[in-house]
């Protein structure tokens, strides 16, 4: 028979650093999770990932057991790691703060495609190009 699902909580969590204080805690706490299980292998399962954030999909069962699944680092992330960028514009469509080329912007829809709404590469490369365009990076054509 098949576990009953009570919830499901998202989170980010830089990887192989998670802890029980908050941010993890405090979402987990009201589920009443065994928070450092879920710290432990959670930072197990992301410790080959470097500093990267690492966004979960944490399923929380009644019976208090869980499972995760580890998505891909948020394409906000890729794009600035990619131009080693600090952050992105305040100002995005007066002040841009990089260039990214069409060969990045290839390899980086082609890591997010799995997590991404997309049919095609040409199709996540325009959601990717999307979010850049907000963080005020100039697509090179």
């Amino acid at each position: 028979m098949a576990k009953e699902v009570k919830q499901i909580v998202k989170l980010q969590i830089p990887a192989g650093k998670a802890t029980p204080a908050p941010p993890v805690g405090t979402a987990l706490g009201p589920h009443g999770l065994n928070i450092q299980e879920f710290c432990t292998k959670f930072n197990e399962a992301s410790k080959d990932r470097g500093g990267e954030i690492v966004p979960v999909d944490l399923t929380i069962y009644e019976d208090r057991t869980f499972d995760f699944v580890l998505k891909s680092a948020p394409a906000a992330e890729m794009i600035k790691k990619k131009i080693n960028l600090k952050k992105g514009s305040g100002s995005p469509l007066q002040q841009k703060v990089g260039k990214l080329t069409q060969a990045q912007l290839t390899e980086i829809a082609e890591a997010k495609m799995s997590d991404l709404n997309a049919n095609d590469i040409e199709a996540a490369k325009n959601i990717i190009a999307g979010t850049a365009r907000q963080m005020g990076v100039k697509i090179e054509e």
